[in-house]
């Protein structure tokens, strides 16, 4: 068996040579983040194992791909890049990645909350314009963190959360338990979170979830926190929250449609704080990442499955 990584940018790309070192495992790496749909039939040749980081598996172009039979995504969101049913209906087996980003991901959603509280972006946008801009802010200390969704990067941002003096309440789809996080009903988490950050996988169950009736439903000049999947948010009842003040501030690292479009309503809005889908990018997360990846390979190598 052979995998090839087809769509490596240059940091993912070195990780992948320094990991893979003496280990002797089949990998090819392609060093070409920008690649389209249409290469991979080519790109993939006889590999029954593609590595993919954020290029989009249409199951009609994977059906070219003759050897293939396994798919490692880069993540845990590849329903957003390819249909895992449909290509499983193929032969074709989709595998995510968990966990190897937590605590980056978790830190950008708590960085995007302070940057969002003290207004920092908008401040530095108008400072660099040669306006002397001066925003009141919002004390964190003593307010309300909402997570809806609680895996580990939840998790890690409870944690985080706790140690800046915040009252950390959970909403989750099954019950949990965690130390020092109080699990509530979803209309109250809405009702009472100064701060409401996303934390939920992207699927046909959570695709909207944050709709125009639950946006309504948050408190008035709330905080919100998205570092999950963008179309887990209604973003047009999002965008009419943050013109009429119901949400104050938005903290955003991921989007509807990626790249975020030149002159997008998102960015025309003071009140919100944009990342370019980059809370993973850390080098230990990347490092975490590869190595998973890998250990996807070695496995699917020596078990066929």
């Amino acid at each position: 068996m052979r995998a090839v990584f087809v769509d490596a940018n240059d940091t993912l790309a070195a990780v992948t040579e320094r990991l893979l070192g003496a280990a002797k495992l089949p990998v090819s790496i392609v060093s070409n983040p920008s690649i389209a749909p249409d290469d991979l039939p080519g790109l993939l040749g006889d590999a029954e194992i593609m590595i993919v980081d954020h290029t989009a598996v249409p199951s009609a172009i994977a059906e070219k791909c003759k050897a293939l039979k396994h798919v490692v995504f880069l993540g845990t969101g590849a329903r957003s890049y390819m249909n895992p049913e449909e290509l499983s209906e193929r032969g074709i087996a989709v595998h995510t990645i968990k966990g190897y980003g937590d605590t980056a991901v978790a830190e950008c959603a708590i960085a995007l909350m302070w940057a969002s509280a003290k207004s920092f972006g908008e401040m530095d946008r108008g400072m660099r314009e040669g306006n002397w801009l001066r925003r009141d802010a919002v004390q964190l200390t003593g307010k309300t963190l909402g997570l809806i969704g609680f895996g580990g990067i939840a998790a890690e941002a409870a944690r985080m959360a706790a140690g800046c003096g915040m009252k950390v309440i959970a909403w989750n789809r099954t019950p949990k338990t965690h130390p020092g996080v109080e699990f509530v009903s979803l209309e109250r988490l809405l009702a009472e979170s100064h701060v409401v950050s996303l934390h939920l996988l992207l699927n046909d169950e959570t695709k909207g979830f944050l709709s125009r009736e639950r946006i309504a439903q948050m408190r008035k000049g709330s905080i919100l926190i998205n570092t999950a999947r963008g179309a887990i948010v209604d973003e047009d009842a999002m965008l009419d929250a943050l013109r009429s003040g119901h949400i104050a501030h938005a903290g955003l690292d991921v989007f509807t449609i990626e790249p975020l479009p030149s002159g997008h309503p998102l960015t025309k809005l003071p009140n919100v704080t944009l990342s370019a889908h980059s809370a993973f990018r850390t080098p230990e997360a990347s490092d975490n990442l590869i190595g998973a990846a890998l250990d996807h390979c070695r496995r699917i190598i020596a078990t066929g499955k």
